[in-house]
């Protein structure tokens, strides 16, 4: 739990809604170049991933110990967290590290948090047992949750709100000596999470039994791994509605992780929002999150795994083609009133409360479609075949995630706006759904 807690504010505060923003807007600044790099990144980082991550995973199978290589991991992930500190904004008069670096820290990063996954999850029932694995699962994602929840607040009123409004109980600076010009209260999200990281994992290295060592080498534990991969898919034949399954969620999967590693470059670009704002919208979405997988399990229980995911789709992609017509002067294509419609330092607009709107029915719809997809799953595969299926479930998850940033980037560069990037990603979206629409079962359990 405490390692989760640790390394999941690396996605809220630094791939999403703090760091990436700012680095868009004020090292590279121009939105559409720096939403394109950032997906040319995690589409190296996915390509690293497809190719490595199935046969790593099975290798550590064989080989027994995880907690060796994922200390190294763990190591690297800090490394390149507390570096960020160093990536300055155009114009600094010392320039240290630049774009370079964060695009290939960002494709680093992708396949080190997959390694993470996997390792990390490897342990779990080593740490909980079999019979407490369910719920420490659960804390783990709740511990992800609440910190990266509780960071966004001590960012906000430390470093970012200070100077800005003249609230008597707030410092009249930022925090540390902090200078919002050089981008500093962004940057210190870098070495924030590097420490969380490090904390976190020290219990899991203390505490927590490993596998034993096997006799196997690393080079017959490779070669035995690619042969169990192919086992898995030896083992499924003739199963050709789970297995269209797998093939929609791997689909309509990269659609919902394109839209929340880019969701906060987005609005950053086409709002104009600083880190003040993407504070707020961070933690207004994380809230509405919580609600999403609320909603999942009453929806799952109500109807069904399949006609709820479904339904869920559906949704998303009504609010991101809204979301896409949305910025500071058109609220889902239609032109509205620009003028403030009431007093405050951020959201005073029509149209920025039209995108939180939008933006808080992405966040429940998203975790919803995660939730309903997993169970959905239970459903569709043979009961004595589930560990199997979740194995294709998981290699499903990382064999294409870089297609998402691949089209992304691909649709950006050739039409040159922020807009038409995610065009692709209400693509992956729609055929996802398209194929779901096929696949039997899923509906409500009677009685």
């Amino acid at each position: 739990m405490a390692a989760q807690g640790g390394r999941d504010p690396y996605v809220i505060l630094i791939s999403i809604y703090i760091f990436a923003p700012w680095f868009v807007g004020q090292v590279v600044g121009n939105p559409v170049e720096g939403q394109a790099l950032i997906a040319a990144g995690g589409k190296w980082g996915g390509w690293a991933v497809m190719l490595s991550m199935p046969v790593l995973g099975a290798a550590i199978d064989r080989l027994g110990p995880r907690k060796p290589l994922l200390a190294l991991v763990v190591a690297a992930m800090i490394g390149i967290c507390a570096s960020l500190w160093f990536v300055t904004p155009r114009g600094h008069p010392e320039p240290m590290l630049g774009i370079a670096w964060v695009v290939a820290a960002g494709a680093a990063m992708t396949w080190l948090f997959a390694a993470h996954e996997m390792l990390h999850n490897a342990l779990l029932v080593p740490a909980a047992g079999a019979a407490g694995a369910a719920r420490a699962s659960g804390a783990g994602l709740a511990a992800g949750n609440a910190v990266s929840v509780s960071l966004l607040l001590l960012v906000l009123f430390a470093f970012a709100l200070p100077g800005t409004v003249p609230w008597p109980w707030l410092p009249e600076r930022p925090l540390l000596g902090l200078d919002p010009a050089m981008g500093e209260p962004a940057r210190i999200t870098g070495p924030i999470v590097a420490v969380l990281m490090a904390l976190g994992s020290l219990p899991l290295f203390r505490l927590v039994p490993d596998r034993p060592r096997t006799r196997a080498s690393w080079a017959g534990a490779l070669a035995g791994g690619a042969g169990d991969l192919a086992g898995l898919f030896r083992n499924v034949r003739g199963n050709a509605n789970p297995l269209l399954y797998l093939l929609a969620r791997m689909i309509f999967t990269d659609g919902l992780t394109a839209i929340l590693l880019f969701g906060g470059i987005f609005a950053s670009g086409v709002m104009g929002w600083g880190t003040l704002e993407m504070l707020g919208y961070g933690l207004l979405l994380s809230t509405m999150a919580v609600v999403g997988g609320l909603l999942a399990g009453r929806l799952d229980a109500a109807i069904g795994p399949r006609p709820a995911l479904i339904l869920e789709l559906s949704a998303l992609i009504a609010l991101e083609l809204a979301v896409i017509g949305t910025d500071r002067a058109h609220i889902a294509h239609l032109a509205v009133d620009t003028a403030p419609v009431w007093k405050a330092p951020v959201f005073a607009t029509l149209p920025e409360l039209g995108f939180l709107a939008l933006g808080c029915g992405l966040a429940i719809t998203i975790t919803a479609a995660y939730a309903s997809s997993r169970t959905l799953l239970t459903r569709v595969a043979p009961a004595d075949q589930l560990g199997t299926y979740f194995g294709l479930y998981a290699l499903a998850g990382s064999a294409t995630m870089w297609l998402g940033p691949l089209l992304v980037e691909t649709a950006t560069r050739a039409i040159g706006t922020q807009a038409a990037g995610f065009w692709a990603v209400v693509g992956l979206l729609a055929v996802g759904l398209l194929l779901l629409l096929f696949v039997k079962g899923g509906g409500r359990l009677k009685g």
